[in-house]
């Protein structure tokens, strides 16, 4: 079963995979984002501690994509041509910083070591 999984979601080897990968680079080249730009910091504290761990620069250039892009939603508009040919929406930045912070939580958690951050209600 896994390796179905693995084929229908694979872009290489799935058709459908493939459309929809295009389909989604479309999108995000008409508003200028990355695909990592998606990820919502509120909704996972995992992505919050990635990008606090991230370089200022990297950071920085993330907040103006997501401003740009909610500019030109607004304004029911799309980058020009010519720089969405420039945009590179899958070319990710926190894949690695979040696959480590992963790691170190599952790690903490083997070691019965208490979580870094939890999650509170007010």
């Amino acid at each position: 079963m896994a390796g179905f999984m693995r084929w229908l979601v694979d872009p290489s080897r799935n058709w459908l995979a493939a459309q929809h990968c295009k389909a989604i680079s479309r999108r995000l080249r008409k508003y200028g984002l990355r695909y990592d730009d998606l990820y919502d910091p509120l909704h996972d504290l995992d992505i919050k501690e990635a990008l606090a761990r991230l370089p200022r620069e990297i950071v920085d250039a993330r907040n103006q994509r997501l401003k740009r892009a909610m500019d030109l939603s607004m304004k029911h508009d799309y980058l020009p041509e010519d720089l969405q040919a420039l945009q590179t929406p899958f070319r990710s930045y926190l894949r690695d910083m979040l696959a480590l912070v992963k790691k170190e939580k599952a790690e903490r958690e083997a070691l019965g070591a208490p979580p870094l951050y939890q999650r509170t209600i007010p």
